[in-house]
């Protein structure tokens, strides 16, 4: 790489070290203001295999910087414990065999306030490296910086998920914060809005920080479609369940219908009748089903079998793509402490709740954009590796931070997962 290349990149503010570190720094204690709410307890169960302790998701997003960061550039680095490395990976396979996942739960040792000393001496040798590495090594450096900091964010965004998860379990359906009451919102008639056929553009135009997924820039043919200009609510969930939903097999697709008689799905997860009156576990405790909520929590399985009983269907993610345009990423994120989809407050102008409050599934498989190139190394094991048997989200939730996302991100799931907060758009 030239001189005159390296110059340019240190004069994008992006890219600066005041930048880096400053978003660093943000990030970090972002997660700290995440589990403040926390008890010792909550920090170290593993409910199910899928899910990991909050204890381990702060050490894997610093093992993330120290692994990929300052061992790799700084040559004198000394781990503040050998084994954390072992620990602390989750599947990258090119860095060392990590630790089981399904028993993360089963690490009392190191203890929490182990991990957050571990995280203090990381976000210290972060911060010297950023400030003390010459223009060659930060050239490399910053991008792998950048990475890691999104990375944090979405495992914060698995901190929520997971917690409410494991809270769920217990009888007591404790309340991990208390939540302002919000507006009711408004009873909106779901209207189609029409896209025309004919070549789009989908993927990344490279000016902004992306995943390797959401590469490259393509073209591609989308049919005539209709959108629905918003999510799908509780109140129409509920008509759904009413008319047979769960006991109607016409509906399904085979796998799905095996997991609805051999997990006796009869709700979307977290919903439970109390005194004949539906209700749902959140994150501020058990509350009355609200008529207006986006519903959540919902299969990609539930999704579509949900679409067939209207008789119609979920959209491509290059429908979904192509229908967001260059709208403003507005929403319910997690920076609201909301920790939860809100009704839709304004029924004017046309297509509505593309981002934020449920993560949207569509029908499109995860898998590679034409011409598709994983990151080197490592840390091409972070999206590739992955790109079977999962279908795509779209737009974001309640647990996303309002800066991580972008219409072009690409969150991706297997059929079954119902812990993340996802929903429904329909599709003609």
């Amino acid at each position: 790489m030239s001189e005159t290349q390296i110059k340019s990149k240190e004069q994008d503010s992006r890219f600066s070290r005041e930048s880096i570190e400053g978003n660093f720094n943000k990030v970090r204690a972002f997660t700290h203001h995440l589990v403040e709410p926390l008890e010792i307890e909550d920090f170290v169960i593993q409910p199910m295999e899928n899910t990991s302790p909050t204890k381990w998701h702060l050490a894997h997003t610093s093992w993330f910087f120290e692994t990929f960061v300052l061992e790799k550039f700084q040559s004198n680095f000394e781990s503040l414990h050998p084994q954390y490395a072992y620990f602390f990976n989750s599947y990258y396979l090119q860095t060392g065999v990590p630790f089981s996942r399904a028993k993360r739960g089963l690490l009392s040792r190191p203890t929490v306030k182990e991990v957050f000393e571990y995280r203090e001496y990381v976000n210290d040798q972060v911060s010297d490296f950023i400030n003390s590495c010459d223009d060659q090594t930060w050239e490399k450096a910053s991008n792998v910086l950048e990475i890691g900091i999104n990375h944090e964010q979405q495992h914060q965004e698995l901190i929520i998920t997971d917690l409410k998860y494991l809270l769920a379990q217990n009888p007591l359906l404790p309340v991990y914060k208390e939540r302002k009451e919000i507006d009711p919102g408004v009873s909106s008639e779901l209207k189609w809005i029409e896209y025309e056929e004919g070549i789009v553009e989908i993927g990344s135009k490279g000016d902004e920080f992306t995943y390797d997924n959401e590469h490259p820039r393509h073209r591609t043919f989308v049919q005539n479609f209709k959108l629905a200009n918003r999510l799908i609510t509780n109140e129409e969930y509920l008509e759904f369940m009413s008319e047979g939903g769960y006991e109607r097999s016409e509906f399904w697709l085979d796998e799905g219908w095996s997991k609805v008689k051999s997990d006796l799905w009869k709700a979307p997860l977290y919903w439970f009748k109390r005194d004949g009156s539906w209700f749902n576990y959140t994150l501020s405790g058990a509350r009355a089903i609200h008529p207006n909520e986006p519903v959540t929590h919902i299969s990609y399985y539930e999704a579509d079998a949900f679409a067939r009983w209207k008789g119609c269907r979920l959209p491509t993610e290059q429908e979904w793509e192509y229908a967001c345009g260059n709208r403003e990423i507005v929403g319910n994120f997690v920076d609201s402490d909301l920790f939860h989809p809100t009704p839709l407050r304004n029924s004017k102008g046309e297509i509505k709740q593309m981002f934020g409050d449920v993560w949207e599934w569509t029908q499109s498989s995860y898998s590679a954009y034409p011409g598709y190139e994983p990151l080197p190394g490592a840390l091409g094991e972070y999206n590739g590796k992955f790109m079977a048997n999962q279908y795509v989200l779209r737009g974001g939730s309640c647990a996303t931070s309002r800066s991580h996302i972008r219409k072009t991100y690409r969150n991706f799931f297997h059929a079954d997962a119902r812990w993340q907060f996802s929903g429904i758009r329909l599709a003609k």
